[in-house]
């Protein structure tokens, strides 16, 4: 982690006293940075709401003047307008204030290399997220997971000269930076003529967010990489989206059950479902272009809820669902350390006739923050194994892993298991032999939780069917 990040974090453990919670203090960092840097680029904002002005100001005039501040530069229009959109100070202490605005005043942001930047935000985030812990992993993906899932979609702005790439549920916008500085990899370091150049900056990439805090960061977020993306405030599932199309979609949705109590109301959708996650891929399904691709993560529970079979599907008749990837246990640690997850890899437009997907989790010991942390290493051989087609058409074989990871199933054998694939499994787990190699309680505890929520929500749904005097529902009680 750089100086920068340890300094900045360092002193959030003073603010703690004053009240500010670590989500409120990188909201504020996030404000303080936007103005320092909007002046070392000689930026014009309104009167009165430069760095100059906060930096010449101290004691209760600081924290009355920021409070004016942030409301005015709120009521801009364009990207200020976005971040700014709501900002409150959190500062009640005018000399917490004035030390973080002394912190950041130390650094010439603008000269950094946009990757330290980069890093610099996104250390505090994880630190934010880590800390959080609770509901964080909604919000904050594992870097090293988005690195993988972006090698293998190539998320490639020169290939056409509309392509567009979209999260529609960014939360803090790690999908988005991690395409921009994949092209950063490729470009080694951002070579682009001039017209590429504008329009990866302002027309290429996209978002939408329901809750204000991660949206305000991921706009901040990506600001600090020299870009300018669009991203929607609102619900992805329960508001109809616009006709915009995008070639490339990378989401990892949230977790739970907590607000899917009814079904979205939605033509596009062909399987009614409260479930959010399943509502999710319906939703990535409709917002792809023909020929578009797409990377969606799903927690195991999604692949035998309620109607799981029925939009698998729907999925596998108009897309190629040509790669599953099971992620180790743990992955979400220390966010939602229970959570197991996938990756669903699937191209719009192509049936589906063979799905392959790569066991990384099944004896595989689990992801711990101290002992064993997530590395790049974890996925090198899935990257190997799905090629250099981000649309899962390279050759492919089963020998490609060492340990039999790999493994490909007809869409004949998918269909004789009802399109529920979390069936879909191969590899003897040894752990369920062996007592002392069981999964931690806390994990158990957590897997258990899902399933009991799955099971509550299929009794509700009965409830509501019953008390409609669903002619189905009483068929079924007879």
């Amino acid at each position: 982690m750089s100086d920068i990040v340890q300094k900045l974090w360092g002193f959030c453990h003073t603010l703690r006293h004053d009240g500010i919670d670590y989500g409120d203090y990188i909201e504020q960092i996030t404000y303080l940075l936007f103005i320092k840097m909007a002046d070392e680029r000689s930026v014009a904002l309104p009167e009165g709401c430069d760095w100059k002005a906060l930096v010449s100001r101290s004691g209760t005039d600081l924290t009355d003047h920021y409070v004016d501040l942030l409301r005015t530069l709120g009521t801009e229009h364009g990207l200020l307008g976005d971040i700014f959109a709501g900002a409150l100070s959190q500062f009640t202490n005018p000399v917490n204030l004035k030390r973080l605005i002394g912190l950041i005043d130390e650094t010439e942001w603008t000269e950094l290399n946009i990757d330290v930047k980069g890093e610099a935000f996104e250390g505090l985030l994880e630190k934010a997220a880590s800390e959080g812990k609770k509901g964080a992993g909604q919000y904050f993906t594992p870097r090293i997971v988005i690195q993988s899932i972006v090698r293998c979609m190539k998320p490639d702005p020169r290939k056409r000269s509309d392509l567009t790439i979209c999260d529609p549920a960014c939360g803090t916008g790690g999908f988005l930076v991690c395409s921009f500085e994949w092209l950063l990899e490729q470009t080694k370091g951002g070579a682009l003529d001039r017209e590429v150049a504008l329009r990866v900056k302002k027309g290429t990439y996209f978002g939408q967010e329901l809750v204000a805090r991660p949206r305000r960061l991921a706009l901040m977020n990506l600001f600090l990489h020299n870009v300018e993306p669009s991203i929607k405030f609102g619900d992805s599932i329960y508001e109809n989206p616009d006709g915009r199309r995008f070639d490339v979609v990378l989401t990892n949705p949230p977790f739970g059950t907590k607000g899917a109590n009814q079904a979205p109301d939605r033509e596009d959708f062909t399987i009614s479902t409260s479930n959010k996650q399943l509502n999710f891929v319906q939703h990535v399904m409709t917002i792809l272009k023909p020929g578009g691709r797409a990377a969606v993560v799903v927690p195991d529970n999604v692949l035998f809820a309620d109607a799981a079979g029925e939009v698998f599907k729907v999925l596998m008749e108009d897309c190629n669902l040509h790669t599953i990837l099971r992620l180790p246990n743990g992955t979400f640690t220390p966010y939602s350390p229970g959570t197991k997850t996938n990756v669903l890899f699937f191209t719009k437009g192509f049936p589906t006739e063979t799905l392959w997907v790569y066991d990384d989790r099944t004896n595989v010991p689990g992801i711990t923050k101290k002992d064993r942390p997530l590395t790049p290493a974890y996925f090198e051989e899935f990257e190997r194994a799905y090629g250099v087609d981000p649309n899962g058409g390279s050759k492919r074989s089963e020998a490609d892993s060492k340990e039999d990871r790999w493994h490909s199933f007809p869409i004949s054998e998918v269909k004789e298991r009802n399109y529920k694939i979390d069936s879909l499994k191969w590899l003897k787990d040894d752990s369920l032999d062996d007592a002392d190699s069981l999964p931690e309680p806390e994990e158990l505890a957590v897997e258990a939780i899902g399933e009991l929520r799955l099971a509550v929500d299929e009794l509700q749904r009965v409830l509501v069917l019953l008390e409609n005097g669903d002619s189905a529902a009483s068929e079924g009680k007879q």
